[in-house]
């Protein structure tokens, strides 16, 4: 195992947070801001620290332009330059209307063969 001084590590940690910042598509919406997810999990997300806020109620998730999720979120914890939250409900974002609604043209169910 490697001991590294402190000021080391943290320059690490540092230099490991901004490139999984860079690389992430993933976003968190409230309102008019937003936030760069460095990770996701099932149950929750992280941001970095220094940028986001103790964000609390309802957001919205993208990857790039395309819309996850809404989730119901609380702040859990902040550790190791990440500040993570925890679903409260996650609700997966769909474009299309859920099939309990009239559809407006009909559309045929399957196709029966000769």
């Amino acid at each position: 195992m490697t001991y590294l001084p402190n000021d080391v590590r943290a320059g690490l940690d540092a230099a490991r947070a901004k490139q999984a910042k860079r690389k992430s598509r993933l976003r968190v919406e409230t309102g008019a801001s937003y936030f760069s997810v460095l990770r996701i999990w099932d149950d929750g997300f992280a941001v970095d620290l220094e940028d986001a806020p103790k964000l609390r109620g309802l957001v919205d998730i993208y990857d790039g332009p395309r819309h996850l999720y809404q989730a119901l979120i609380v702040a859990s914890s902040d550790m190791a330059g990440e500040r993570r939250f925890e679903f409260k409900r996650n609700t997966a974002a769909s474009d299309a209307a859920p099939l309990d609604f009239e559809r407006e043209t009909p559309v045929p169910i399957a196709l029966l063969g000769k």
